[in-house]
C-alpha cells in the first residue's frame, strides 16, 4: 500500500509474525503502541474541533434545513418535537461527511506553487526535515508546464497537519476524516484495503453497528461500493482502531469464494491468530469492564459479518464506479465502473408528490372562470394576488388550527363571484370554507394539518408562477388553457434514481416535490449525468411536454445541453424523445416549457441525460430546481 499513515502503526517490538505474514505487510499494520487512534490526546482533539469548526457545522446544518424545508421545520417546532440524541448524533456524522467532501481537495497533480498553472509529475524526492516533522516519508515532485519551476507535494501522514492543508488523495482523506470523526466523539477506525484504498468506519449507535463512510466519494453505508461499483478485486480489508485490528473483508463482498482465491499472503487459519495477537497487545491498557463491552461487540460484529455474506443483493441499487481522481487515473486502476448511464450510488426514491398534481389541476376551473367572467388580465392577476394573501395568512396561523378570515376580501365583487371556482384548490390543500354563526366567512382546516402544511408551500409557489405567466402572456384568453399557465395531467408518484445526488439536501426527488427552494444537485454532473423517472405501477404515459426550472443560485450549474429519452419496458431499451442544446436560463427559479414535437409513444420510464451545464470549466456540478412531466390527455 502506498503512503500508509504512520500514525496507525504498531511498534514492531515483540510482535514479530513474519513467518505467518510478509514483513512488509506486517509493518503496514503497526499502530503506535499504547496510544489511541491518531494519537487522540485531549489536546489534539480540542485543536481538531477548533480547526474543523463544529459551531459552523451545526449552524450550517440548521440554516439549510430552515431554508429548504420550512414547512417541515414548522411542523417540528409547532409540535415541540425533539429528536433523540442518537438520531442527532447520526445526522451530525453524515453532515460532517458531506461538509468534509466539499471542504477537502483531491489532488491529481498540485498547481504550481509559483504561478498556479498545471504541473506534470517528475518522480519522487527525499523529504525535508519540515516535511518529516508531519510524517511525510514520501514527497512527489512536479514541474510547471508554464514556468518550469518545481513544486513539492509531501504526502503527509499527520492528521493534524492534514486538517490544515485539507488536500491529498485517499490516504490523506481517510486519515484526516477519521481524526475528524474522533474529534467529535465518534468511535472510528481506518479501513485499509490491500488493493490500494483507504476509508473510514464509525460505530453508529442509531444502527447498532459499524457503518462504512468513504470521504473521497461522499458515500456512506454502501459497503458493496468497491466490489459492485468500482469492480475491485478485493482480498483483505483490515480495520485499525484504538482497540485492535480486525478483518472486515466479509462486509465488503458478496463473492467470498472469489475473494478467498486472492487471499494468499497468509493462510486463513493463521490470519485470525496474527490479528488477535496484535489486538491483545493493544488492549492491555483497557480495564476488565471496558474489555467486556469491546469483546461483546466483537462477537456481535463477527456474527453480522457472517450474515452479510448470505444477505441478498438489492438489485435496484446500481453502484457507481470511482469518482475521485481524474478519469485517466481511474481508468488505469480499472475502477471507473460500468455504464455511466446506469450505475448509481443513489437509492431508488419514491416521489411523494400527488398533492402537487392535484394543486396544479385545481387551477383549471379558476382559469376557465376567468374567461367565462371575461376578466381582464389585470383583474385576473388581482384575484390571484388576493388568493395568495389568504394562503399566506394561513401559513402564518397555528399549525394545528389554521384559519384565515376572508371577510375583507369579499368586498371585491370579482373575487366574491369567483370564490366557488377555488373549491378544488381548497380541497387539494385539505382546507374548507366555513360561515360562522356570526356571519363571518373563514378558510380553515378540513383534514390532516401535516398535509396542509406541505401543500401550502407548493400552492404559493404555483400562484407566483401563474401571476408571472399571466403578466407575461401576450395572447391573454387564447393561451389560458395551455402550458405554462394550465398544468394538467402532470405525472406523479413515480420512483426516481439519479447518477448521483448531494446529500442530504440535493436528493433526486427534490426535483419533483413542487417546492421552489429545493433542488436536485449532482456533485459531478457538469460534464454528464442522468436522472431516471419510472411511473407508478408501470403505467404507460405518452409525454407531450415537460418543464425544467432553474435552481435558487449558481447559474453556472444550470443545464445547457440534454437528451430526453422514453422507454416502454421500464428502462431496458430507450428511444430519444427530444434533444436540446445551448439552452439558457435567464433568472433564478425560471421555469421553461418544452413540448415534444416528434411522434411520442406510451412510456413507463423517462430518462434525462444532461450532457453539459452553462460553465464546465470552473464548475463540476449540475443542479435543477424542478422537473415536471406532462402526459397526453386521454
Amino acid at each position: 500500500m502506498r503512503n500508509w499513515p504512520d500514525s496507525y502503526r504498531l511498534r514492531r517490538k515483540h510482535l514479530c509474525y513474519s513467518s505467518m505474514w510478509p514483513s512488509k505487510t506486517l509493518n503496514n499494520l503497526r499502530v503506535e503502541y499504547g496510544l489511541t487512534l491518531v494519537k487522540s490526546s485531549c489536546m489534539r482533539m480540542q485543536r481538531a474541533r477548533k480547526l474543523l469548526g463544529s459551531p459552523f457545522l451545526w449552524k450550517s446544518s440548521r440554516r439549510k434545513l430552515w431554508s429548504l424545508w420550512p414547512s417541515l421545520i414548522n411542523i417540528v417546532q409547532e409540535g415541540n418535537f425533539e429528536p433523540p440524541k442518537i438520531e442527532k448524533d447520526h445526522a451530525f456524522l453524515l453532515q460532517l461527511l458531506f461538509w468534509f467532501k466539499q471542504s477537502f481537495s483531491w489532488v491529481n497533480s498540485p498547481s504550481c506553487h509559483d504561478c498556479g498553472n498545471e504541473t506534470v509529475g517528475q518522480g519522487m524526492t527525499a523529504p525535508l526535515p519540515s516535511e518529516t516533522l508531519y510524517g511525510a516519508s514520501r514527497v512527489e515532485v512536479y514541474r510547471c508546464t508554464f514556468c518550469s519551476k518545481l513544486t513539492r507535494f509531501p504526502r503527509y501522514n499527520d492528521p493534524m497537519k492534514l486538517v490544515e492543508t485539507r488536500k491529498g488523495r485517499c490516504a490523506e482523506w481517510a486519515n484526516c476524516f477519521t481524526l475528524s470523526c474522533r474529534a467529535f466523539g465518534y468511535e472510528s477506525r481506518l479501513i485499509f484495503d490491500f488493493t490500494d484504498h483507504v476509508w473510514t468506519e464509525c460505530f453508529s449507535q442509531l444502527l447498532g453497528r459499524w457503518m462504512h463512510l468513504d470521504p473521497c466519494e461522499g458515500i456512506y453505508d454502501k459497503p458493496l461500493l468497491y466490489e459492485k461499483g468500482w469492480n475491485k478485486k478485493l482480498n483483505y480489508a483490515i480495520a485499525i482502531a484504538k482497540d485492535g485490528v480486525h478483518d472486515v473483508t466479509k462486509r465488503y463482498t458478496r463473492k467470498w469464494h472469489e475473494v478467498l482465491s486472492r487471499r494468499t499472503m497468509v493462510t486463513e487459519t493463521s490470519l485470525p491468530s496474527v490479528l488477535s495477537n496484535i489486538t491483545r497487545e493493544c488492549r492491555r491498557v483497557f480495564s476488565s469492564q471496558e474489555l467486556s463491552v469491546i469483546e461483546a461487540r466483537d462477537m456481535e460484529e463477527n456474527q453480522q459479518l457472517e450474515r452479510s455474506l448470505h444477505s441478498k443483493d438489492d438489485e435496484s441499487l446500481s453502484l457507481p464506479g470511482r469518482r475521485s481522481g481524474n478519469e485517466e487515473w481511474r481508468k488505469s486502476r480499472l475502477e471507473i465502473g460500468s455504464d455511466k448511464f446506469s450505475s448509481s450510488a443513489c437509492p431508488v426514491r419514491l416521489c411523494i408528490d400527488e398533492h402537487v398534481t392535484k394543486i396544479y389541476n385545481a387551477f383549471s376551473p379558476v382559469l376557465h372562470q376567468f374567461v367565462e367572467e371575461e376578466l381582464t388580465k389585470s383583474e385576473a392577476v388581482e384575484v390571484l394576488r388576493i388568493t395568495k394573501g389568504i394562503l399566506l395568512d394561513l401559513c402564518n396561523s397555528p399549525f394545528k388550527t389554521r384559519r384565515a378570515s376572508i371577510d375583507s376580501v369579499l368586498n371585491n365583487l370579482k373575487f366574491q363571484k369567483l370564490l366557488p371556482s377555488f373549491d378544488d384548490l381548497l380541497f387539494a390543500l385539505s382546507l374548507e370554507k366555513k360561515v360562522n354563526t356570526d356571519g363571518r366567512v373563514e378558510i380553515c382546516l378540513a383534514g390532516n394539518p401535516v398535509a396542509t402544511s406541505l401543500a401550502l408551500t407548493v400552492a404559493l409557489d404555483a400562484l407566483d408562477d401563474m401571476i408571472y405567466n399571466l403578466n407575461k402572456c401576450e395572447n391573454y384568453g387564447k393561451d389560458m388553457f395551455l402550458l405554462p399557465l394550465l398544468k394538467l395531467n402532470r405525472i406523479h408518484s413515480g420512483s426516481v434514481i439519479a447518477s448521483a445526488e448531494e446529500l442530504p439536501f440535493g436528493i433526486a426527488t427534490s426535483a419533483f416535490d413542487g417546492i421552489r427552494i429545493s433542488k436536485w444537485e449532482e456533485p459531478n454532473g457538469a460534464r454528464g449525468c442522468w436522472i431516471v423517472y419510472r411511473t407508478l405501477d408501470k403505467k404507460m404515459f405518452e409525454l407531450v411536454a415537460y418543464e425544467l426550472m432553474s435552481a435558487n443560485d449558481a447559474p453556472e450549474r444550470d443545464p445547457m445541453d440534454w437528451i430526453l429519452e422514453g422507454s416502454s419496458d421500464e428502462g431496458l431499451n430507450w428511444q430519444v424523445l427530444e434533444k436540446q442544446t445551448s439552452q439558457f436560463f435567464e433568472d433564478r427559479f425560471q421555469r421553461r416549457t418544452f413540448t415534444i414535437d416528434s411522434a411520442s409513444f406510451p412510456c413507463n420510464a423517462f430518462r434525462f441525460r444532461f450532457l453539459a451545464v452553462r460553465d464546465t470549466k470552473s464548475n463540476s456540478r449540475l443542479q435543477i430546481g424542478s422537473i415536471d412531466l406532462y402526459a397526453k390527455t386521454i
